[in-house]
């Protein structure tokens, strides 16, 4: 079983299968207390004003939505 710390995670991009969107590098995670197992992932929300702005919204992902975490990317299937 290999482990990977946040710093690792962070760096990956998260790619939504359904259409091709770029969702932005993981800025936070939601763990469970007891267990410490993941329960989401969290990435910034949608820019604003043509991208130049960022949101203040984030965008929670459950982990059961992941599909792939691969060595530059992590693959979520979820309708937005």
């Amino acid at each position: 079983m290999a482990f990977m710390s946040f710093c690792d995670l962070r760096r990956k991009e998260v790619i939504n299968l359904r259409d091709g969107a770029r969702l932005g590098c993981i800025c936070d995670l939601e763990v469970e207390e007891g267990s410490g197992l993941i329960q989401s992932i969290v990435v910034p929300g949608p820019p604003k004003l043509f991208g130049l702005l960022r949101s203040d919204e984030e965008l929670v992902i459950p982990y059961c939505k992941i599909n792939k975490i691969g060595g530059d990317v992590i693959l979520v299937d979820i309708i937005l």
